[in-house]
This record gives C-alpha cells, structure tokens and sequence, in this order.
C-alpha cells in the first residue's frame, strides 16, 4: 500500500473553500431572482426574462444536488482532518519523554 501525505493545511483550506461553495450555491437562487427582476421587461419584451427564467428552473434541481453531494463531502473533508488532529495530538502525548527518562533510555 502506498503512503499518502495529505498536510492538514491543505485539508483545511479545502475544507474552507468547499464551504465557501456551498453558500455561493445558496445565494445563487436568490441572485437569480434578482437578475429577473433587474431584466425586466425591456421595451415591452419579455423573451430575456423569461429565457432567464428557464435557465433558473432547469439548473435549480441540479444546483440542490450539487450542494448536496458537496456538503457531504465536506462534513468528511472536515471529519478527517479532526480525526487525524486528534490521533496526532494523542501520539505525540504518549509518545512524550520526561527530561529525566532521557538519562534511562537505551543508546543504540
């Protein structure tokens, strides 16, 4: 099996920006409503508008499940950063040495 390093940095600033994605998708209905509304109906026209309109309802169902697949991977993005803080933390604190168990320990 071959060995990964994934450095907590990196998992961390995915962690962020996938979080980052996910309210962009949740602002993203709100944003269209307000280009509709910014469209409008120009020179009596209504054909923009409602193009936009289409566009939003075909791409809403696909934007609900993308958000949610991402949040998922998220959660387990986060989740296993944690874990491996905590089992690092934990390591490092029964691997530690007492300055005076160093006098006692075997020298190769």
């Amino acid at each position: 099996m071959t060995d990964v390093l994934i450095e907590y940095g990196v998992l961390n600033e995915l962690n962020g920006s996938l979080k980052q994605i996910i309210v962009e998708l949740e602002k993203a209905e709100q944003r269209a409503s307000a280009l509709e509304d910014a469209i409008g109906d120009p020179y009596g026209k209504d054909r923009l508008r409602e193009a936009a309109e289409e566009f939003e309802d075909g791409w809403d169902d696909r934007r609900a499940a993308l958000k949610e697949d991402l949040m998922k991977i998220q959660e387990r993005v986060e989740a296993t950063g944690k874990a491996w803080a905590e089992w690092d933390a934990e390591a490092s604190r029964q691997l530690a040495v007492e300055a005076n168990e160093v006098d006692t320990m075997p020298r190769a």
